[in-house]
């Protein structure tokens, strides 16, 4: 892992593979951290230069600023094409999932002409409530990611992966615990304001959107309405899978990315 300096914080950001090859970015869930990825980097790196890093407050990335209480699209957007231009790269094939998802509508509504494509999973033009995130945000301050997690992250899997690896699920709640909770929070109330509804339909980018089946976050009824808004065609819903597939499923996924970006 390396780390960029953008602001007085720090980035943790990982750039991987020949630089020779099309760069994809890929951004990570909501209370995880980029080793989302981990498992798809083999396969990935035979045909791209892939570059992942860690949202405001997770992994190895600096917390949100003291001085600011409002996280945007737009600031996390612009925190990804930093790292493009500190890459080198103008253009882009961009991998989000969930609140990655929400950034790559971001980057598909006000900056498409860095993407060469965008494959956006288990994510929605609006996710959950705003009442539902405002409340998530107040529970975290008060009670701690820790606490938090023990029922949150048994909701990023499918019921079978649960049964079949609890010890992932105890994983992911120590990494979870380890984030900082205003960033967390802030992201929650940022994820509470977000409609991309009206902002996707001009878009002339190739696009794919893809699901699971067992997803409670992002249920596939909210993938179709953002194939919708997008104007496609129904998304890609993968069976017996939960919200974070790159988890639960990476060889599926990378052969969807190779399927459609060759």
């Amino acid at each position: 892992m390396a780390f960029h300096k953008r602001y007085g914080r720090t980035i943790c950001y990982r750039l991987l593979g020949d630089s020779e090859k099309p760069l994809m970015l890929m951004a990570h869930p909501l209370g995880m951290t980029q080793g989302v990825w981990d498992e798809m980097l083999p396969a990935l790196l035979a045909k791209f230069r892939v570059l992942t890093w860690d949202l405001p407050g997770h992994g190895g990335s600096s917390p949100w600023p003291e001085e600011s209480d409002e996280i945007t699209p737009e600031d996390l957007a612009q925190e990804a094409i930093a790292l493009a231009d500190f890459a080198d790269v103008e253009q882009f094939h961009f991998v989000g999932t969930s609140i990655g998802g929400a950034i790559g509508q971001q980057m598909i509504s006000e900056h498409p002409e860095r993407l060469l494509s965008a494959t956006l999973t288990n994510t929605g033009a609006v996710i959950g409530t705003a009442e539902a995130w405002n409340t998530r945000s107040a529970n975290v301050l008060e009670l701690g990611l820790t606490a938090m997690a023990v029922d949150i992250v048994p909701r990023w899997f499918g019921p079978a992966t649960c049964e079949h690896h609890p010890a992932l699920v105890d994983g992911w709640r120590v990494i979870m615990g380890r984030g900082d909770d205003r960033s967390y929070a802030l992201l929650c109330e940022m994820l509470g304001r977000v409609d991309f509804r009206e902002k996707l339909r001009e878009n002339r980018l190739p696009l794919q959107l893809i699901g699971g089946s067992d997803d409670v976050a992002t249920p596939p009824e909210t993938l179709r309405a953002l194939a919708d808004a997008s104007g496609l065609a129904n998304p890609i819903i993968l069976d017996q899978v939960g919200h974070v597939p790159s988890v639960e499923c990476p060889h599926t996924l990378s052969q969807i990315l190779f399927d459609a970006l060759n």
